[in-house]
């Protein structure tokens, strides 16, 4: 039996951000419920340069292995940050189904948890959104955004970056920095070397989804901010041990009871947003179980796709 391959491009066609978000949707609800599984993430280290991690899951009659890398300082020798490939099998037998590009999965899968989160627990009234970072996954955030009808401004440390991100999507580009920092649905994408955020730069009613500190050692927001704002994450164990909660942790400012897993609010099982001026922030690591449903989402798009496109 051949094995479609399938890219990036392939997988970009396959899956729109609208269908990426209501696939990611899914797989906080299903796993919340105990429907889907996901052993522990395995890092493997080569501190400062980067990391690999193997990610595996299971669950809507698909098991997945992620073999992916996360190396920061790859695009100042025109590398990509993120390279790796996803293994699709079938749950029953075993049979391999699909290998997918891992980049292109993990970029649609953030941007749909950073607008997810947004959505969920942001401010019903929130008019501004920007996203921090317009590298390939911030750029996926902000592509999320404009998919789903909100105007979006990026920033980044490099003025080039932002302004050809936000040219290719159709977006403007913040006036500054702190401008960014002041939206009311913030998405920050940074490699994670240094706090963005401090108790003394969160808004009344603000809503942040970090996304950029997904390893140890890394962080987006000092331990200040997370003690200001009501805290959520992905996935507890993953964000107590190698998330942005985990410095918080370590302080001691950050406990179990202090975090709730947005997959408990949208099954109803847990408050999101309690008060309008309640500052909320989404700590994610990046789960399995949302590039499963990312990869299943590819499978059957790429169904509809041309077959003399896909590698087999």
């Amino acid at each position: 039996m051949s094995v479609p391959v399938l890219t990036g491009a392939d997988v970009e066609a396959a899956v729109s951000p609208m269908r990426a978000v209501e696939a990611v949707r899914d797989a906080f609800v299903a796993y919340a419920r105990g429907e889907w599984a996901m052993p522990p993430k395995v890092y493997v280290t080569n501190y400062p340069a980067g990391d690999f991690r193997a990610m595996p899951a299971i669950g809507g009659g698909h098991a997945l292995l992620k073999w992916v890398t996360s190396f920061p300082g790859n695009p100042s020798r025109g590398l990509p940050t993120v390279t790796g490939l996803v293994l699709l099998s079938d749950a029953e037998t075993g049979e391999l189904r699909a290998v997918l590009d891992a980049a292109t999965v993990t970029a649609l899968r953030t941007g749909a948890a950073a607008v997810l989160a947004a959505e969920t627990l942001g401010r019903s009234d929130a008019r501004t959104a920007a996203v921090v970072g317009a590298g390939v996954n911030g750029r996926a955030a902000a592509r999320t955004f404009l998919a789903r009808g909100r105007d979006v401004v990026l920033w980044d440390v490099d003025p080039s970056h932002a302004a050809a991100a936000a040219a290719s999507l159709g977006a403007d580009v913040a006036p500054s920095r702190n401008d960014a920092l002041a939206a009311d649905l913030l998405v920050t994408v940074t490699p994670g070397r240094e706090a963005l955020l401090d108790d003394e730069t969160l808004e009344p009613g603000q809503h942040i989804s970090l996304m950029g500190a997904d390893g140890p050692g890394k962080a987006e927001v000092t331990n200040a901010a997370l003690a200001r704002a009501r805290l959520f994450c992905d996935d507890w164990e993953q964000a107590s041990h190698g998330g942005e909660l985990a410095h918080g942790v370590e302080a001691g400012v950050v406990s179990r009871s202090d975090v709730t897993e947005l997959g408990r609010v949208l099954t109803g099982d847990a408050e999101g947003r309690r008060t309008a001026d309640e500052i909320t922030m989404f700590d994610s690591t990046g789960l399995a179980i949302q590039d499963l449903a990312i990869a299943i989402a590819a499978v059957e798009g790429a169904a509809g796709l041309d077959p003399a496109t896909l590698v087999l």
